[in-house]
């Protein structure tokens, strides 16, 4: 392998307040590594950041998705530039139409290439994807909303979660958790996670009604809600996916939090709260090797 092409650690972690992820570079583009998937050696996997690709203005550069109004044919660019860097192939990639929900699908060799190179054959209405199937790349597209990355060394499953407010208040990585438990014979105590750069809790503020249904699907939902004003609270999603991870049985120093928030960081994330909704999405993918 040339020199050029070799993936690098280029910063360090201090400077991101990074907790078990690592800020790489491979030409370039920079996404983000967990380091305890990394260490096992059994996966290819990444958080992308918004450089490294061809997009423009408002999308630029490495917009991964088809949704957001950028030209198809960027998309298509980028996402074989992710692909190619990760060591897949674009007819590889499974992506699901991303709906806000809790419903998890189980992705097998017959939906090599759903949702990869346009949207209409994505997987419908499901916001979490697991599989046990080698080659294939599982993806998720975020601009504020939590990627939650899930790997089971054991026996070898990986999972994919897009947890926005609703998913969160839902406890989705905690219904993937059991459903790699029910279909792969997970254990949640061999599990390892990943909990992705989002909107953190110093960008993001919700009302009482949204309030309200953590308050109904947490007891301990007042660990991730401060009060910002009257009626409206600052809510921690990152640790409310953590709770929901260590309520199915994930042991809490197998879950790694980045701590990165797209709405402070616009110079290295999309977000779409503080763009005021045009902008592009960064993507969570994930490979068994």
């Amino acid at each position: 392998m040339e020199a050029k092409e070799k993936t690098r650690i280029f910063v360090k972690k201090e400077r991101f307040g990074l907790a078990g992820f690592s800020l790489r570079q491979k030409n370039k583009v920079q996404y983000l590594t967990i380091d305890s998937f990394s260490l096992t050696g059994l996966v290819a996997h990444a958080f992308t950041t918004r450089r490294g690709g061809v997009s423009k203005g408002d999308y630029a550069t490495l917009n991964l998705s088809f949704r957001v109004g950028d030209e198809a044919g960027n998309v298509l660019i980028n996402r074989m530039i992710i692909c190619r860097t990760l060591g897949a192939d674009l007819d590889r990639l499974v992506a699901a139409e991303q709906v806000h929900g809790d419903s998890v699908a189980v992705v097998t060799a017959a939906h090599r290439g759903r949702g990869a190179k346009e949207p209409k054959s994505a997987l419908p209405a499901t916001d979490a994807l697991i599989t046990r199937e080698r080659g294939l790349m599982l993806s998720s597209y975020h601009a504020d909303c939590v990627p939650v990355f899930l790997f089971d060394p054991v026996q070898r499953v990986v999972g994919l979660v897009h947890a926005g407010w609703k998913g969160s208040a839902l406890q989705i990585a905690g219904r993937t958790v059991q459903k790699m438990q029910e279909i792969f014979g997970s254990r949640p105590e061999d599990c390892l996670a990943g909990i992705g750069p989002s909107i953190g809790p110093c960008c993001y503020e919700v009302d009482e009604p949204v309030r309200g249904l953590f308050e109904s699907s947490f007891a301990s939902w007042r660990d991730f809600f401060t009060p910002a004003s009257p009626g409206r609270w600052r809510l921690d999603l990152w640790e409310a996916n953590r709770r929901a991870l260590l309520l199915a049985g994930l042991q809490e120093e197998r879950v790694a939090v980045a701590n990165l928030c797209t709405g402070c960081r616009r110079d290295l994330f999309f977000s779409h709260r503080a763009s005021g909704g045009r902008t592009g999405r960064m993507a969570a993918l994930i490979m068994l090797l």
